[in-house]
């Protein structure tokens, strides 16, 4: 089905092909521009493969069913954006397969949530509930342990919202995405838990030796409650100003590497840019991160602390939020030590500066958190943001990741391969204290592989409309830029030595190039 504005959308795309205007709405304003210097140093680093430029688009809380449940059979009712899928289609392991659409081991059924549902109840994602959950491996408790309803937004589902899902009537754009590029069906979160521990998992592989700091209570922050382990929960980056009050403050030793520090130690370009990061005011040096934005959820702040994983570090962090000295200093080491506001990454794609490794975090309106964000939202600023990347000449060898930090307890039928043993009183995936039996662990509460969440390959050397099979998790991208980039395993822990490759995922010697894809960023369907 066409709309008539996909006209308007597609003239007003095509005839400015800098891709100012689709990120008025997702993005802040832009910052003055200096004047546009030759393209980055970037371009002539030695890499294993023909991808110079890594951009992860890094999303909040959806589990691998609750957006592909049905993939890629859409309901189509007339008054949605419709969603035909191609006749060689690949088969992924979803609800679809072995009846579990009608006949659920959970105490409520799978059900489709609609365009109008897109504003559902925040799940209960925490380390040990969505353990506990699983039901050692029967994965029917996500009701009983996950499973939160609430007044105004369960649609009269209670606790049995956990079983809902979108499909690409909703989700269209990353449907289509799948049509056309590269997707996973069998993805994880390293560990089990929310938020922090899932961002930190993606730049270091290890959310282990974990210092708390000050704040609240260390129970279902730190593993067995101790003021030092493991990160299970969202303790926040410690010295941020601009994390909320009266919460758990944590860090990690100085010394502790992450991705950062190997990207410094052969000086290449890198960044972590995040919606709402830039300061709004300064107080005798402490900074203050005021900005707020209006989605279908209401108003809601757009920094979210706990989802900036660089800033538990100290040798990556910037915790009074300073702007980059310079516009032609992003992704170089400066003041903002590669620590920047989403309007930043603008700035650098459209001055011919894009930094070989970008991290982007969407301000939280546009992150498709439930409770504060949704589907459609997170919709608009994926498709802004993949449309400018792909009208840039840096498209021809980039490769685009989207993943997530965590499924927020929605449910998913597949059980997890346990590369994680633990058993801290914070664990029942296997038992009463138990992630496996394996007592000598060294990996005491990061119990893992953890739910199955969605990983997609956005690239021109993405195979097309294919579903890859082989186990991956989130440290599987920082394994891709070690790999790509000729850099040494992080190791001490790190979960990058265990991590399944991401190069099934692309086609590196056919030839075959996947094109571009422009889609609109309010219906997801491909513009013609």
């Amino acid at each position: 089905m066409i709309h008539k504005h996909f006209r308007s959308m597609a003239a007003t795309l095509s005839a400015a092909c800098m891709l100012i205007s689709p990120f008025a709405d997702a993005w802040a304003a832009e910052k003055p521009k200096e004047t546009p210097k030759a393209p980055n140093a970037a371009e002539s680093y030695a890499t294993t493969t023909p991808i110079k430029h890594l951009v992860v688009i890094f999303g909040e809380n959806i589990s691998y069913d609750h957006y592909f449940a049905t993939y890629p059979n859409a309901t189509n009712p007339a008054t949605e954006p419709q969603f035909l899928p191609k006749a060689n289609t690949p088969r992924t392991n979803n609800l679809l397969s072995g009846g579990l659409l009608t006949e659920n081991p959970n105490s409520a059924q799978p059900f489709r949530l609609d365009r109008s549902q897109a504003v559902t109840c925040d799940q209960n994602h925490n380390y040990t509930p969505e353990q506990q959950a699983f039901d050692l491996g029967a994965m029917d408790k996500f009701v009983e342990f996950t499973g939160t309803g609430g007044s105004t937004c369960d649609y009269g589902h209670g606790t049995g919202l956990v079983m809902g899902y979108y499909d690409g009537n909703t989700v269209t754009a990353l449907w289509n995405y799948a049509q056309t590029y590269a997707m996973s069906d069998n993805s994880f979160d390293t560990q089990f838990g929310p938020s922090s521990p899932g961002a930190i998992n993606l730049i270091s592989g290890n959310t282990a030796n974990v210092n708390f700091v000050s704040g609240g209570s260390t129970t279902g922050v730190i593993a067995g409650g101790g003021t030092s382990g493991a990160l299970i929960g969202d303790g926040r980056p410690a010295g941020d100003d601009c994390n909320p009050t009266g919460k758990t403050y944590v860090s990690f030793p100085a010394g502790t590497n992450n991705i950062g520090d190997d990207l410094n130690g052969v000086n290449y370009t890198w960044g972590w840019f995040q919606g709402g990061f830039g300061a709004t005011s300064f107080s005798n040096g402490v900074a203050t991160c005021a900005a707020t934005s209006v989605g279908l959820a209401g108003t809601t702040a757009d920094y979210v602390a706990h989802h900036e994983p660089f800033q538990y570090y100290p040798e990556t962090a910037n915790p009074h939020h300073l702007p980059p000295s310079s516009n032609a200093a992003i992704g170089t080491n400066d003041q903002a030590n590669h620590q920047y506001d989403l309007s930043d990454f603008l700035v650098a794609l459209s001055a011919g500066q894009l930094p070989a490794v970008t991290f982007l975090k969407a301000k939280a309106v546009y992150d498709g958190h439930p409770g504060y964000s949704d589907p459609l939202d997170e919709q608009t600023f994926l498709v802004n943001t993949i449309n400018a990347i792909q009208a840039n000449t840096y498209w021809k060898d980039t490769a685009i990741v989207i993943a997530y930090d965590d499924s927020d307890g929605w449910y998913d039928h597949v059980m997890d391969p346990i590369i994680n043993q633990s058993q801290v009183a914070d664990d029942q995936l296997t038992g009463p204290g138990l992630c496996g039996g394996n007592t000598a662990s060294t990996a005491q509460g990061r119990c893992g592989y953890g739910p199955r969440t969605p990983l997609l390959v956005i690239s021109p050397y993405a195979r097309q409309n294919y579903v890859d099979h082989s186990i991956t998790d989130q440290s599987s991208i920082l394994e891709f830029i070690e790999t790509n980039w000729n850099l040494a395993p992080i190791g001490n822990g790190s979960t990058d030595v265990k991590a399944g490759t991401l190069n099934s995922m692309f086609d590196f010697t056919s030839g075959k190039k996947a094109p571009k894809l422009l889609l609109d960023p309010t219906t997801g369907e491909v513009i013609p």
